[in-house]
């Protein structure tokens, strides 16, 4: 026990009290001593307590306000908080799944554990949408040549009639519907190409393309990003905006929510497991083609931009990249992305595509809120686009001359310089 007063003063109290015993006064200063200590331990126990309640009540408050509120549910401090005299909201009952979601979870679970059948090749299906002709099939033809067993192409064409002229096209047009802009037969036609493309079991990736697309890099390059990634490319975010999340309609619910509804370019680069997914899919098939349609009474919604896109980021928002790899030019923002033609191309443009390393999304409501986030592939970061649209049929022998121009690409070195 350390000693009440220091020794000096000790003494001289002692000195002062000459009818007072040492031994009375020992047991004195000791009972002294005892009850000051048990007043300050009294004391101290107060302060503490008050400390912990205060933060753990700041800790509940935040865990209120955050999503940590589902790791520690909120009726589990209920009586502490209620002794605080905070006011508890109440907690919303859990929705009961429909039949159908519980049918498409399971389907889509088992789909997405299983890994990609075994063989000895691995192939990258490209998929042209396309009205009918292909401009930029001389493009393509040096594109693919020397690569034979690394890919496969198909190609729906909305219109008939028109003939192909590399041998590479010859004979890939698959059975084909005529396609209508902006209604879910887009849809319907890609997920025709995917079920033709997934026959074949060596493909394991699949590209979405149009008849404007071109390939921004060698086929090593872009087979080499693709056959190494773990992820899809699919262009997706939430705009709260008019042509966002304002084209919504309530009949999506129960099975798609207002916040599950997103956004994107339809040009998508899938795996296999999540080409599956959208192929299988019927239950938000159906939500789509009922309540997501052109025309004022339907909002103006396009299957094409939202479909591919909410489906995954229900299912799984982990296993999209957010980011397309096709480039396109919305900075005119009108109903249509820019088209490039002759007089466009040179090799700054080029360039200017390839050296992007940051995709970007902005709402379409009056904030006109911009997002930006690197282009990681495997965590590194890279330029964002192996592709680029639309450019026009005038532009293709322009856009031939500086893409395999022995001076800026070899036929195995993609073009960075």
């Amino acid at each position: 026990m350390p000693f009440l007063f220091p020794p000096s003063l000790s003494h001289t109290y002692t000195n002062t009290r000459p009818d007072t015993t040492h031994a009375q006064f020992r047991r004195s200063q000791s009972m002294s001593t005892q009850k000051i200590s048990s007043r300050r331990g009294l004391w101290l126990g107060i302060l503490i307590s008050f400390v912990l309640v205060s933060l753990i009540g700041g800790v509940l408050w935040t865990f209120r306000a955050s999503s940590f509120n589902s790791i520690l549910p909120e009726r589990f401090f209920e009586p502490l908080l209620k002794v605080q005299g905070v006011k508890l909201a109440p907690t919303p009952p859990a929705r009961v799944k429909t039949d159908e979601e519980i049918a498409s979870y399971v389907v889509s679970l088992d789909i997405l554990s299983h890994r990609p059948f075994h063989s000895k090749s691995f192939k990258i299906a490209f998929m042209f949408l396309t009205r009918g002709p292909l401009p930029h099939e001389h493009i393509w033809e040096r594109f693919f040549k020397g690569h034979e067993s690394m890919y496969s192409v198909f190609v729906h064409a909305s219109e008939e009639g028109h003939s192909r002229i590399s041998p590479i096209f010859m004979g890939r047009d698959i059975w084909s519907k005529k396609v209508f802009w902006g209604k879910i037969d887009m849809i319907d036609a890609e997920r025709r190409l995917l079920a033709n493309a997934l026959l074949d079991k060596d493909n394991k990736y699949f590209v979405l393309l149009s008849e404007s697309c071109i390939p921004l890099w060698d086929f090593n390059y872009i087979y080499e990003h693709l056959s190494n990634s773990s992820i899809s490319y699919v262009d997706c975010f939430y705009d709260p905006g008019p042509h966002g999340a304002g084209r919504y309609l309530d009949g999506m619910k129960p099975e798609v929510q207002h916040s599950d509804f997103h956004k994107g370019a339809q040009w998508f680069a899938v795996h296999r497991q999540h080409a599956l997914l959208i192929l299988a899919d019927s239950l938000y098939y159906r939500k789509f083609k009922e309540f997501c349609k052109p025309g004022d009474a339907n909002r103006n919604c396009y299957p094409d931009e939202h479909y591919v896109q909410t489906l995954l980021h229900i299912i799984d928002p982990q296993g999209i990249s957010n980011w397309s790899v096709t480039y396109v030019d919305w900075t005119d923002q009108k109903a249509h992305p820019r088209s490039f033609h002759a007089g466009d191309i040179n090799l700054s443009l080029l360039e200017k595509i390839k050296n992007i390393t940051v995709s970007s999304h902005v709402t379409s409501d009056l904030k006109k809120l911009e997002t930006k986030q690197p282009c990681l592939w495997n965590g590194v970061k890279y330029p964002c686009y192996l592709f680029a649209r639309k450019f026009s049929a005038d532009s293709s022998n322009h856009l031939e001359a500086i893409l395999f121009n022995n001076a800026h690409q070899s036929a195995d070195q993609p073009i960075r310089e």
